[in-house]
């Protein structure tokens, strides 16, 4: 199999497969979960991933944005090819499975008010460029692939917080902003991921980051603080109310400079979300 293949297949299996790690979140929250309402809400999100996993249908109707992560050792490099290569089995990916059609024709302008009409073709959704992060390992060259969606993007927020040389400043601003999205989201429960950096562009990448890389499994003291204090907020799945707005979250943290701010990226995720895949080279 070629690496256009390879690229291809990653792509349906962000879209279909549900991680082990969230698997088991859901599952453990359906059996803590004491709301009526909130426990069918679960379930019923459950078994529509054991439906999209089996019939390799999209986990949500919104198929999503595209994002690419390389993660790249000293010992390995990228070339044009391996560029070109990644982009085409996208296209072809985002056509097999099939995704929802919704990338816009036209100029700048013409995109941004969407004046002339949607391509039929799901594949002309293009990736938004590509990230590149270093890794540890030398020998590693591992393609990152995020599907990422309308709703969460919409409730999303990206900005500065006067961190007055506290850490809980920070977090809990993140976690009002988190919780005010989240009343509005409607597709709880989520896994929100926040970045914390010098930069919009820095912050949005560590929230990228956070995604691609965090696990359920193995959650930090910070990420269980945020955890907490949003299934307090009563929202519950889709709204219902109970124990589970959130199954749980992840933090990146990066490189910070001497300022009176910390630029602040939060994304509150649906519940089919992070939609990620790894290909390995």
């Amino acid at each position: 199999m070629d690496i256009v293949d390879k690229v291809s297949d990653s792509i349906i299996k962000a879209s279909t497969i549900l991680s082990d790690d969230k698997r088991n979140a859901l599952k453990l929250a359906i059996e803590n979960e004491t709301n009526e309402n909130a426990s069918w809400a679960l379930t019923q999100i459950l078994e529509n991933y054991n439906v999209a996993e089996k019939t390799k249908f999209p986990l949500c109707d919104d198929t999503g944005i595209p994002h690419v992560i390389i993660e790249l050792g000293a010992n390995r490099e990228i070339t044009s090819e391996l560029m070109a290569q990644i982009n085409e089995g996208i296209y072809w990916g985002l056509n097999k499975l099939p995704a929802r059609p919704m990338a816009v024709k036209g100029s700048g302008i013409e995109r941004v008010e969407q004046s002339c009409g949607l391509y039929d073709d799901p594949g002309m959704m293009k990736p938004v460029s590509f990230l590149i992060d270093n890794s540890e390992n030398p020998d590693t060259l591992n393609v990152h692939f995020l599907l990422q969606g309308g709703g969460p993007e919409i409730r999303a927020k990206t900005y500065r917080v006067y961190h007055k040389r506290s850490f809980d400043v920070v977090i809990n601003e993140a976690v009002n902003w988190l919780e005010n999205s989240l009343k509005l989201l409607g597709c709880t429960p989520s896994i929100p991921a926040i970045g914390i950096g010098r930069t919009h562009y820095e912050a949005s990448s560590l929230m990228l980051k956070a995604m691609i890389y965090g696990n359920l499994d193995n959650s930090s003291n910070e990420e269980k603080y945020v955890t907490e204090k949003l299934n307090q907020t009563n929202i519950g799945p889709l709204g219902f109310g109970g124990k589970t707005t959130v199954l749980g979250t992840f933090i990146k943290i990066g490189n910070q400079r001497a300022s009176g701010v910390r630029i602040v990226s939060v994304r509150p995720s649906c519940f089919v979300e992070p939609r990620k895949s790894t290909l390995i080279l």
